[in-house]
């Protein structure tokens, strides 16, 4: 296996895990939360066959990088990120970024730049801020994240199954766009996941990414489904497609949170007419 230190806690290393195949144009794909970068299974093969370089990592605390207990803000992964960027020496990238990883690809070009990034793809966004407040009246109220919290606290495993059947519109999608083994192998990779971090990353989704995106200075595709319930398309995508100058937006239709597994010819058709 591949790991990359990013730093230390006590006796013990912070390790990334990640997987690096494939030849040509780097693509660096960072997954969403609770999952791992194997979630980008349908997307990846893509991209090999069309000739790409493709990078994925495990984010700190999930899948099979380390679990420490800190660092679960968005200056610290976008350190992460630029650690593995660097490392791996990726030049002309490609960022692309997952419902969580959105954040990552936002906070690092503008606090990195983007002398290492060609373009960017941000797919079912947290950005550019999700808190409800008086100067972002278009944002989701407190409460929503304090019950997602209260519920980890409380019983995280059957609060993910709850949060499964939202991340893929279950009653609406079921054996028909989403298998129920593909759902199960989700709750099993979360359930896997630090529960310290499964928790502080919800604060980490706070985060006021609104000076942010004005520094995104590449080409960016905004992917976004109108049926998020997880991430709602009025209060992060459409938003987002305003406030990055040079965009290109999708939406699609009926498209729950999880569209890279549920509507995965679109976004993958999308994706490669973008990066291509």
């Amino acid at each position: 296996m591949q790991f990359i230190n990013v730093g230390i806690e006590n006796s013990k290393n912070i390790n990334l895990h990640y997987e690096d195949h494939g030849t040509g144009k780097p693509v660096v794909l960072i997954h969403g939360w609770p999952l791992n970068g194997s979630s980008w299974e349908k997307q990846e093969s893509v991209l090999l066959d069309a000739g790409y370089r493709v990078i994925s990592y495990d984010r700190r605390g999930f899948g099979q990088s380390s679990q420490p207990s800190t660092g679960y803000d968005y200056d610290t992964f976008a350190d992460d990120l630029d650690k593995l960027m660097n490392t791996l020496n990726i030049q002309d990238a490609i960022l692309v970024g997952f419902s969580m990883g959105t954040g990552e690809v936002t906070r690092y070009i503008s606090k990195y730049g983007s002398k290492r990034v060609d373009k960017a793809v941000l797919i079912s966004s947290v950005p550019p801020y999700l808190l409800k407040t008086s100067d972002n009246p278009k944002g989701v109220d407190q409460s929503v994240f304090d019950g997602i919290m209260n519920g980890i606290k409380e019983d995280r495993l059957a609060f993910l199954t709850q949060f499964f059947s939202d991340f893929y519109n279950l009653d609406e999608n079921e054996d028909k766009l989403i298998s129920k083994q593909a759902v199960q192998y989700s709750w099993n990779v979360a359930s896997r996941a630090s529960p310290i971090g499964t928790l502080a990353c919800v604060k980490a989704w706070l985060t006021d990414f609104r000076e942010d995106v004005k520094n995104i200075d590449v080409p960016t595709l905004i992917i976004h489904g109108d049926a998020d319930r997880v991430l709602p398309i009025d209060s992060s995508g459409r938003r987002l497609h305003e406030a990055i100058k040079d965009n290109k937006y999708v939406e699609i239709k009926n498209g729950p949170h999880c569209i890279i597994q549920t509507h995965t010819e679109q976004v993958n058709n999308a994706l490669m007419d973008f990066i291509s």
